[in-house]
């Protein structure tokens, strides 16, 4: 009873800010896929309305050694194959290398040597892919794989630093660092580049240094002297038992940007999702084939209807295909089931109504 009272009202909220199609901001409807993908990935996102793919940019996969050419390679024919479909990208950058600390989780501001080679990466991923990227001139008219430009617009910092499993400690002051750094870096080299704060985990179960509320982390954030000039964009990775949970979460982000006077900028939902198993060990996540289509629909109707009001500029599915033998959650959280083939599921045909 509790979960359908919540659920009417999250919903009723859908009449207060009708949105249009039309309406939308750009790359609105994206995908988090958590493997890689191939040419016939991209296509098929792009025929169900996808318009963005979040991609993790590992600096410690780019950059293995100290002072170290970027190795750019697969990176490259990612972005190549997003472009071919008219897809835009949305890197989020993390991954300290070892040469730097001992522990990839680690927010790389602790001295000098750390924030400058953090900065220098920064810069050199939106020299290659940002608004006058080379990336676009190596593939203009007339080179061997001409591409469509679609210059990288908005560069994600880091992932859950809310929570130990990407950030160690999780620390407001020290990723408000990170944040001036890599506002100055993106500006640098694209005056026009946007930082959005890294996606922050709705509800962790484990406590402070471990983790924080994404509302209790946004807050202390906020009071970082200086800090709401350092990043155009929110994100929040509202994972739910159920859609009437993932508004309240929604709704308590956007809350605290408001209440810090933070109308202006905008919210993005990098990850959210549900698993199509019933598996009691993460039960919350996953609620089997029907209910995985069932909160997609519910929530995207929220999410759409909310949209102007939440100033919500994207909303990425987590993700694209099942995962076996990954996270316990990860391995049925896809729209389609796991193999070169396309099996969809029936959250697969309600995200595309949902996009149409």
């Amino acid at each position: 009873m509790r979960r359908a009272v919540l659920l009417a009202l999250c919903l009723a909220l859908v009449g207060l800010a009708p949105t249009s199609a039309q309406a939308l901001p750009r790359g609105f409807f994206g995908i988090a896929p958590q493997t890689a993908i191939g040419k016939r990935d991209a296509a098929r996102m792009r025929s169900g309305g996808v318009e963005t793919i979040r991609v993790a940019v590992s600096w410690s996969a780019i950059q293995q050694v100290p002072g170290g050419e970027y190795d750019w390679g697969g990176l490259d024919d990612t972005i190549a194959l997003a472009a071919e479909q008219r897809l835009e990208v949305l890197p989020f950058l993390i991954s300290t290398p070892r040469w730097l600390s001992h522990d990839w989780r680690t927010l790389p501001v602790a001295n000098g040597r750390q924030r400058r080679a953090w900065a220098e990466f920064v810069a050199a991923a939106v020299e290659r892919y940002g608004g006058r990227g080379e990336f676009w001139r190596e593939h203009g008219p007339g080179s061997q794989r001409p591409l469509p430009k679609l210059p990288i617009r908005a560069w994600q910092i880091w992932n859950e630093e809310n929570f130990f499993y990407f950030a160690n400690p999780a620390s407001p002051q020290r990723y408000a660092r990170l944040l001036a750094l890599s506002r100055q870096a993106v500006r640098r080299a694209d005056p026009r580049g946007d930082v959005v704060i890294g996606g922050l985990f709705g509800d962790p179960s484990a406590g402070p240094p471990r983790a924080l509320d994404a509302t209790d982390f946004l807050d202390q954030l906020y009071r970082v002297r200086g800090v709401k000039a350092n990043f155009d964009a929110v994100a929040l990775h509202p994972y739910a038992a159920d859609t009437a949970t993932l508004s309240g979460l929604v709704e308590g982000v956007r809350a605290t940007m408001v209440r810090h006077g933070d109308r202006r900028s905008g919210l993005y939902l990098t990850e959210l999702g549900w698993g199509s198993q019933n598996d009691p060990a993460v039960v919350s996540f996953e609620v089997g084939l029907r209910g995985q289509a069932r909160e997609l629909r519910d929530a995207y109707r929220y999410l759409l209807g909310n949209r102007g009001r939440l100033n919500l500029q994207q909303v990425d599915w987590f993700s694209w295909k099942d995962a076996p033998g990954s996270c316990a959650f990860c391995d049925s959280v896809g729209l389609f089931r796991a193999g070169a083939r396309f099996k969809p599921k029936p959250a697969w045909h309600a995200l595309v109504a949902a996009t149409h």
